[in-house]
């Protein structure tokens, strides 16, 4: 009879596994010298258990008695030596890196000093305040799930129209979602905000972070809370708070409601893409809590000062940036965009601060390990990568791999500046339409490495674009309202909501101008979720902290106008190849090749001179945009103050035919050779093949 080997505990996969049957759990940490697994019962009653075995710097073994349900977290003794970066404090109940979910939130009035590794009053001496019974725990989930046929949509970027919004925000005033499962996935999976989707036309939802992230002290003490997320502390876990039961009641259905949500938009052909917050946690710098990382292996998670470790080196404005230049972190990076596409079934990510990510030494660089390793990834090689092209040392756009998209800054203020008016931006404007060539296709990348926006999450949205010039970030409790010369906005005549029939008319004008100009330039589109329906945060241009109102979409007063101009819009788009390139287009007289065809001639017809580039009160031009075999379109921009007379070119195919306008009057004469084109507006016209 053959004798089978006993169940041994394994190092890997790091987190919690199960062998037979048996509760693996494994913590890497090269500067530890013991780490116990701590799990709870209903009363609260903690068990603990020292891992026993140790494979390089990986402590593991099995947790028995644990198992589907189970709440844990770890505990980790060692040097406590904060001028060498050491943190180590055995007293603070830690969450596991790899937990795919979490229970409970921080309560940073209960016991503030208990979440501190180090005294409050004294930050070089270690306080043993145990935090256990204040803080949250892991759950060790089910990784079964019914999939069905569940496949990803793999939309062609040149097909993708992205929308950003908030799982929250979107449903937490609908009247057609019921009001139990608002603010949910479940309720952004409802029939009737996939039917917003739908019908829109957009090709992709980008959600704001919903990784587990903490909410700030200071906000709360403020009465305030992190509403955006971008503070997270668990890379595997779906945001505790969005599941139907809370964050009190998460004993792991947020998992199952996320793929229920993930399910439910692939039926409806949506792709999925997580806006991620790699590049720092919200253990803040040496004065921050002991959370996780820090009480694990700080110099292994944490970029480090060098010759003064007791600091960190911060590139992104929180206190702390990960440390990709260590194994440790860098496999905790990849393990977890790897866990997101293989068990919860994402289409992409969009890289907050990802030029941080690219920083192995003081440098971004193209080359580095993170961007290397996904590279080679075949798990990530067919999902979509953003990037977030900037941190806090620096502007890389330009800089990241052929085959990722990167949000385009100079598109949002260029075409914001060409609206406005300012003098001597039509050469640039033009770039940004024709798909940023000045950026990208020196280094062989397409115009599909540009994202497309003029409003993001971060700043005004359309409608407060439109209608205020100066910040009104009042409601936060900061005093920031400076003037107008970093939003780039413009209010029309008026500052803020108005009777003025004149002033609310430039402003609808304005705003279908910008909308179009993202819908009608090369490159990947996105809208921020709300502008289609004229969503205002009344003039709040950082409304991070704005869990309510001010945030939250206002379906009760949606601008039907500008909703069906955005319909209109994403329908041209996606029903015309002319209008969304695979590739940059070539001009008439370039060699025969099948890409499209574009050409830029002034409003009288005739071609640029550089002077007429140079010359600062052009504000009007022409773009002829075909592609063999399909419909052409003449696209006609006047952001003059007066009406322009165009001279229309000749049509490729029929006669020019009127497609869409910001001008509601607007209107073509059938054979018309020329077209007046209102002051601050535009006109795309059409020539069916």
């Amino acid at each position: 009879m053959e004798i089978m080997p006993e169940s041994r505990s394994l190092p890997y996969p790091l987190g919690v596994s199960m062998i037979d049957g048996r509760v693996n759990l494994a913590i890497y940490s090269e500067t530890a010298d013991s780490v116990y697994a701590c799990t709870f019962d209903e009363s609260g009653s903690e068990t603990r258990l020292r891992l026993s075995e140790r494979t390089g710097h990986v402590f593991h073994g099995f947790v028995d008695g644990a198992g589907v349900g189970t709440r844990y977290g770890i505990r980790v003794d060692g040097p406590w030596d904060p001028a060498r970066g050491l943190r180590h404090n055995v007293n603070k109940l830690l969450l596991d890196p790899h937990a795919t979910a979490i229970e409970g939130a921080y309560d940073w009035a209960a016991d503030n000093q208990a979440f501190f590794g180090h005294d409050l009053d004294d930050p070089e001496t270690r306080n043993d305040t145990d935090s256990a019974p204040v803080t949250p725990r892991c759950v060790i989930t089910d990784a079964s799930f019914d999939w069905g046929d569940d496949r990803a949509p793999r939309r062609l970027l040149s097909e993708t129209v992205v929308y950003e919004t908030h799982v929250k925000g979107f449903t937490m005033q609908h009247p057609d979602v019921p009001e139990e499962i608002r603010g949910t996935y479940a309720g952004l999976a409802h029939p009737a905000a996939l039917k917003h989707f739908t019908d829109l036309g957009v090709t992709a939802v980008e959600l704001l972070p919903v990784h587990q992230f903490v909410q700030d002290s200071h906000l709360e003490e403020k009465g305030l809370r992190n509403y955006w997320g971008y503070n997270s502390i668990g890379f595997f876990a779906p945001h505790n708070e969005y599941s139907l039961g809370g964050a009190d009641q998460a004993d792991g259905r947020q998992v199952v409601e996320f793929k229920q949500m993930v399910k439910a938009f692939h039926e409806a052909g949506l792709e999925v893409i997580l806006d991620v917050v790699y590049n720092h946690t919200a253990e803040g710098n040496d004065l921050g809590p002991t959370l996780s990382f820090k009480g694990i292996d700080n110099p292994a998670y944490y970029r480090l000062v060098e010759g003064d470790e007791q600091h960190y080196f911060d590139t992104t404005g929180t206190g702390n940036s990960l440390n990709v230049s260590h194994p440790a972190a860098l496999g905790l990076i990849m393990d977890s965009l790897r866990y997101w596409v293989t068990e919860m079934h994402v289409d992409g990510f969009r890289f907050d601060l990802a030029t941080t990510l690219t920083r192995q030494g003081g440098d971004a660089e193209l080359h580095s390990a993170f961007l290397d390793l996904i590279a080679q990834d075949p798990t990530l090689a067919p999902v979509k990568m953003i990037a977030e092209p900037w941190d806090t040392a620096g502007y890389q756009v330009g800089g990241f791999p052929a085959d990722w998209s990167e949000w385009n800054g100079k598109f949002r203020d260029d075409v914001r500046d060409f609206w406005n008016g300012t003098d001597s931006v039509l050469g640039t404007v033009s770039q940004r339409i024709l798909g940023s060539p000045d950026v990208y296709e020196a280094s062989r990348r397409s115009p599909l490495s540009s994202v497309n926006f003029v409003t993001a999450h971060d700043g005004f949205t359309l409608a407060d674009l439109t209608s205020y010039d100066v910040k009104h970030n009042a409601a936060n409790g900061e005093d920031n309202n400076d003037g107008e010369s970093d939003n780039r906005s413009s209010n029309g005549g008026a500052e803020g909501p108005t009777d003025d029939p004149g002033v609310n008319e430039r402003r609808a004008r304005k705003r279908r101008n910008l909308m179009a100009t993202v819908l009608l330039s090369a490159g990947v589109p996105m809208i921020l979720g709300g502008d289609e329906i004229g969503r205002t945060q009344g003039g709040n241009n950082n409304a991070y902290c704005q869990d309510n109102e001010v945030s939250w979409f206002d379906w009760a007063h949606v601008d039907e106008s500008l909703l069906a101009f955005t319909q209109k819009l994403i329908a041209l788009r996606a029903e015309n190849v002319a209008l969304h390139p695979a590739w940059f287009r070539q001009a008439p007289d370039a060699p025969d090749d099948p890409q499209d065809t574009v050409d830029t001639m002034r409003s009288d017809g005739h071609s640029f001179s550089d002077d007429d580039w140079d010359n600062p009160d052009a504000r009007s031009i022409t773009f002829v945009l075909g592609h063999p075999g399909a419909d052409s379109f003449a696209l006609l921009l006047n952001a003059a103050e007066n009406g322009v007379e165009f001279a229309l070119p000749e049509a490729p195919g029929d006669a020019w035919e009127l497609a869409v306008s910001s001008d509601e009057e607007q209107d073509v004469e059938e054979g018309a050779t020329t077209l007046i084109v209102r002051d601050g507006s535009f006109t795309l016209l059409r020539s069916r093949a």
